[in-house]
């Protein structure tokens, strides 16, 4: 029996065409377009894009200033619950950030890791308002801390421009005693 080379590849090319458009319409009209509405649906987004991969949802962001970082991935995992699955979320930030708000972070950036480091997370807001205290160029920085299980989000803005930073937690590891 002989097999014809151009019946073959066509049938070859037409299967794997209709399995990988099938597989892109998938992805594209059943789990990032839904996703994209409801990050987009969100009070503060001025703009996002969305990169699904095997194991992690992206979210690049463009945030206004003020927007609840805390807030909007509650809203995101609990809506987008479906289109998510099993990936874990990732947040990237476009940052709007001007050098007032850099130097204010530079300057809090110690007292921050130290308390990050401690697992003293209520010391971080008093920490980024004691600089207000002692320098009075911050005055007009509005810095917002907020807390879920996985991150610490810290929110800088003075105007028109924001700084978001997201810290993550580490769980706290126990150590095993040995029956030495």
């Amino acid at each position: 029996m002989k097999l014809r080379l151009v019946p073959v590849l066509l049938t070859s090319l037409l299967s794997a065409a209709l399995l990988f458009g099938g597989w892109y319409a998938y992805r594209q009209f059943a789990v990032q377009e839904p996703l994209q509405k409801i990050v987009s649906s969100y009070e503060g987004v001025n703009d996002s894009h969305i990169t699904i991969n095997r194991n992690q949802v992206t979210l690049k962001l463009d945030l206004a200033p003020g927007t609840k970082l805390k807030e909007l991935v509650q809203y995101v995992n609990l809506e987008g619950k479906s289109a998510i699955g099993g990936r874990s979320l990732k947040l990237d930030v476009t940052q709007k950030s001007n050098d007032l708000l850099d130097e204010y972070w530079d300057k809090a950036m110690f007292s921050v890791a130290e308390a990050m480091e401690g697992r003293k997370y209520t010391l971080i807001p008093t920490e980024l308002d004691g600089l207000k205290e002692q320098y009075p160029e911050y005055q007009n920085v509005i810095a917002t801390t907020e807390i879920d299980d996985n991150n610490v989000y810290v929110s800088l803005s003075n105007g028109t421009d924001s700084k978001f930073i997201i810290l993550p937690r580490t769980a706290a590891t126990l150590g095993a005693w040995t029956n030495a």
